[in-house]
């Protein structure tokens, strides 16, 4: 090896002794300034003489971060080494007064799993239609939107159908001067619609002809709710009967049902169609199979007259009522163990109710004094949205076949159209109303 080698391994293994006098040498290795470090921010030592600081903010900090403390358990040098309950310490963080709101802000939460963001509802209606003559009655039901899309509303002794992707309105039918339509029900398909009048008819007219294809009767007076299941329509009357009429057959009705001792005012088929339920101004809410002539179910907790019914999309038997201007109430009940589950004051008349199909989620129209529409979650029935616009009582409701929209209804005379749910797919995706419908129009 020559002297210049031999020197420079010298100088690489004592590189203390030789230091370049113009050049500086730089470490790897970065030893950090303790002095300034603010330890007594989290109640931690800088060295063993300074001890251990027993404030609150310091315990639910290490109580937070670690878990109960045990008596080896800050002993260890490994404070954050991998143990079992890591994952369950960081749980417990996301839940105390120390969690950052920005860390939801961005959409995280400390279990890995996204924040979902609550849905914006819109506190405005999107479209309004001019309904002149639009009737005042609670007992009434005259707005229903079909399967395939198009709006029936009853003014008077008319009905009108309005075609919410094409915005366009045509006139069904007029019962005449001396009838008046008291309410309407879309079969399952779109094909067919039913009319009850104030004579105690029903007419089912063909929509795609446009004409009436059969009268039945049976009713002595008003026809204030109908309801269809497959091929089988009810309608519920003033003179507290419910007829079950089969459109196959030649005979007016196949059943009649009596077990209320007022007018029947709200009906609905559960979506399996298995049970019938009747809401009645005797403020009973009575629950009937396909072949029953008397109520399986009677549920009598209601003080005021019961129109507003709704089945759950998602739970069998799961069914919610509600009561008039007296009641106020929205109650849960469940049809396989004969209970009611849940009771809830809106403070205000309830008229209608609709449960989602795409979410978990109710819609409840109110009247006196309110005249609101409110949107709640379920089960826990926090509130949502509550919307306003209308200036009298919100007295029909009905929901679009995506099950995004629904229209309201009232005695001022005004439809209103509301972006309420989400779609199944994708909570962006709009509604299947034609943008030619926005705006204010009239239905006639």
């Amino acid at each position: 090896m020559s002297s210049s080698q031999h020197n420079h391994v010298k100088r690489m293994l004592n590189s203390d002794r030789f230091k370049s006098p113009s050049k500086t040498i730089y470490s790897d290795r970065f030893i950090p300034s303790r002095s300034a470090s603010k330890f007594a921010l989290f109640n931690l030592s800088s060295s063993k003489e300074d001890g251990c600081s027993c404030s609150p903010y310091g315990n639910a900090l290490r109580r937070a971060l670690f878990g109960p403390a045990t008596p080896d358990k800050f002993e260890s040098p490994n404070i954050f080494h991998f143990k079992s309950e890591t994952r369950q310490s960081m749980h417990s963080l996301s839940h105390t007064p120390f969690t950052s709101h920005d860390d939801h802000l961005h959409g995280y939460d400390y279990n890995h799993k996204p924040f979902k963001r609550a849905r914006k509802i819109p506190p405005s209606s999107f479209k309004v239609l001019d309904a002149p003559a639009l009737q005042d009655d609670f007992y009434l039901n005259l707005v229903d939107w079909s399967s395939s899309n198009v709006l029936a509303v009853a003014l008077e002794n008319s009905v009108y159908l309005w075609n919410a992707s094409s915005s366009k309105v045509t006139k069904l039918c007029d019962l005449g001067v001396g009838d008046s339509v008291c309410s309407v029900g879309w079969a399952p398909l779109g094909t067919y619609l039913a009319v009850g009048s104030n004579s105690g008819k029903v007419q089912i007219w063909d929509v795609s002809q446009g004409k009436s294809i059969r009268t039945m009767e049976g009713h002595r007076l008003r026809v204030g709710t109908l309801a269809w299941s497959s091929s089988l329509l009810s309608s519920g009357s003033r003179d507290k009967n419910i007829y079950q009429r089969d459109i196959r057959v030649q005979e007016d009705f196949v059943s009649k049902l009596s077990g209320h001792k007022s007018e029947v005012c709200g009906l609905k088929w559960s979506y399996d169609n298995r049970e019938l339920a009747s809401g009645g101004n005797d403020n009973k809410l009575l629950v009937w199979n396909q072949n029953s002539t008397q109520p399986i179910l009677k549920f009598c907790d209601h003080t005021a007259a019961v129109k507003a019914i709704t089945w759950s999309p998602h739970t069998n038997g799961l069914l919610a009522s509600g009561g008039g201007t007296a009641d106020r109430s929205i109650r849960f009940w469940s049809t396989t163990t004969n209970s009611q589950l849940n009771c809830i004051d809106t403070g205000s008349q309830v008229c209608n109710l609709v449960w989602s199909k795409n979410v978990n989620e109710l819609v409840s129209t109110h009247g006196y004094s309110q005249n609101q529409i409110m949107v709640w979650k379920y089960p826990t029935m926090s509130k949502l949205a509550t919307l306003t616009g209308h200036t009298y009582r919100v007295l029909y409701l009905a929901i679009s076949p995506d099950g995004q929209t629904i229209v309201t209804g009232a005695g001022d005379e005004t439809l209103r159209f509301w972006n309420v749910f989400p779609s199944q797919k994708s909570q962006n995706t709009e509604s299947e109303i034609g943008a030619s419908s926005f705006g204010r129009t009239i239905i006639r």
